[in-house]
């Protein structure tokens, strides 16, 4: 590993500020050792890749957990991962409230399995199904190990490009730690993520991660973000 930049020593900083921790740069394995209460952990440090800028209200992703909103979600994973081909992830954002869920299920898929049989569908695409905007993104050329669907119900003052991007910058970063899954040394391991997001966007985060289900050998994820607050995104 080389030196740490002025970004990630900030944030290493940052992160031993949390924990009452001490730290030094590595040069090996990993970009730092921590330690915490007497416990040495290696921990490395990657920055999201920024996609797209928004600004305003719908900087905050106000997302919904209803039972009808969760329920569409479950069936379109089921249906759509027996569809969807290996290396491809499907994002979907839509707006609540969901009054036809079993119409707008049907119809979602239908939709789907359409852009499935396209060789070159545009990046985005938009509808409005039985009175709820709809936006589509199929990720080509991800790891196998990435979910074939992630979707989003939010409130129609969220911005769906933020919640595609978002998806988009966490999943390189998990799948990249995917991938080298075993590889790294015996012990205690962190993840430091840099986001440029702001904290309103942590809610966002840790429901795609959950939704990713992507194993690796991380004891804990931890996320800085653009103002230099920490939280953990798991762990």
């Amino acid at each position: 590993m080389g030196d740490l930049t002025k970004q990630e020593r900030s944030a290493i900083e940052a992160i031993a500020r949390r924990f009452s921790a001490t730290w030094e740069e590595r040069n090996d394995a990993h970009d730092a050792n921590i330690t915490v209460a007497g416990k040495r952990v290696a921990v490395d440090i990657t920055t999201l890749k920024r996609r797209g800028t928004v600004q305003g209200n719908a900087a905050k992703p106000h997302l919904r957990f209803d039972k009808v909103a969760m329920r569409l979600m479950d069936r379109l994973r089921v249906t759509l991962g027996k569809t969807v081909p290996d290396g491809m992830t499907v994002v979907l954002t839509i707006t609540a409230p969901i009054l036809l869920p079993l119409k707008t299920a049907a119809s979602l898929e239908d939709k789907i399995n359409t852009l499935l049989g396209r060789r070159s569908p545009r990046r985005d695409e938009k509808y409005t199904i039985h009175g709820n905007r709809v936006q589509i993104r199929l990720l080509r050329d991800e790891s196998e190990r990435a979910p074939k669907m992630i979707g989003f119900v939010h409130n129609s003052d969220s911005d769906p490009l933020l919640l595609s991007n978002m998806t988009r910058e966490l999943l390189d970063v998990i799948s990249a730690e995917a991938d080298s899954y075993g590889r790294k040394l015996a012990g205690e391991r962190w993840l430091v993520v840099i986001s440029a997001r702001e904290i309103s966007c942590l809610e966002a985060y840790r429901y795609i991660y959950s939704r990713l289900r992507i194993a690796t050998d991380l004891n804990k994820i931890l996320m800085v973000f653009g103002d230099g607050r920490v939280e953990m995104l798991t762990g």
